[in-house]
């Protein structure tokens, strides 16, 4: 009995870890079709996958200002980014997370959204497969296509014809910072006229936008 058992476990490990590395490299190249988080979206679905040259750098900027400033040095996982969030988390005021890019479009694109931590180790596990096979661009440009950016809305190309009425090709400095600061929470915060915090939020992002590009925080996208 044990051993059949260790042998069905060993199957299914076998076939969990056969399966991921089929699903990233299919992804590596294929525009991901669907997510469990469009699926589960009670507003429908609106969306247009776009490739990354089709999609203004200033969002890239704006992106890795407003959420990875580290995005282009790490390999997955911000130590000292968690650390902080834990430590103004004990602090009180506004809660906030530490996860990367890289694992926002682990959860995005294979997994569901919540907080267990059965779902955080098969997040780990799928943002050491991304960073490993995808690399830095193609990462980037996933996210940025899967990512909610309104009410049944996904990818910053629907997100920008949306809000802006044109494509996410030509996006200002202050257009990118708006979508930018509203991704977190895209169906709390709004993109276009926000106010109190949201507004001084996005403008923060607007600035830091010139920094990313001047120290070249964005380098491993376009190199």
């Amino acid at each position: 009995m044990f051993r059949t058992l260790l042998r069905f476990l060993a199957k299914a490990i076998a076939g969990f870890v056969g399966l991921t590395v089929v699903l990233v490299v299919a992804f590596k190249w294929l525009p991901v079709p669907v997510t469990a988080t469009m699926l589960m979206d009670e507003h429908g679905i609106t969306k247009d996958w776009e490739s990354l040259d089709n999609i203004d750098r200033n969002l890239v900027a704006a992106v890795i200002a407003s959420e990875d400033g580290r995005f282009c040095e790490h390999s997955g996982f911000d130590t000292e980014a968690i650390e902080q969030a834990m430590r103004e988390n004990l602090e009180g005021g506004r809660i906030r997370g530490g996860s990367t890019i890289s694992q926002q479009t682990a959860k995005n694109v294979f997994l569901w959204q919540g907080g267990s931590y059965f779902r955080k180790g098969l997040e780990a596990w799928f943002t050491f497969w991304i960073e490993l096979v995808w690399g830095k661009r193609r990462i980037m440009e996933v996210y940025l296509n899967v990512a909610e950016t309104g009410i049944g809305t996904y990818g910053v190309e629907a997100g920008s014809q949306r809000y802006f009425g044109h494509s996410a090709a030509r996006l200002s400095r202050d257009e990118a910072s708006r979508m930018a600061a509203a991704l977190p929470s895209p169906k709390k915060r709004a993109v276009k006229g926000p106010g109190g915090w949201l507004a001084r939020h996005g403008n923060r992002i607007e600035r830091r936008i010139g920094i990313v590009r001047r120290d070249g925080l964005d380098a491993c996208v376009y190199n």
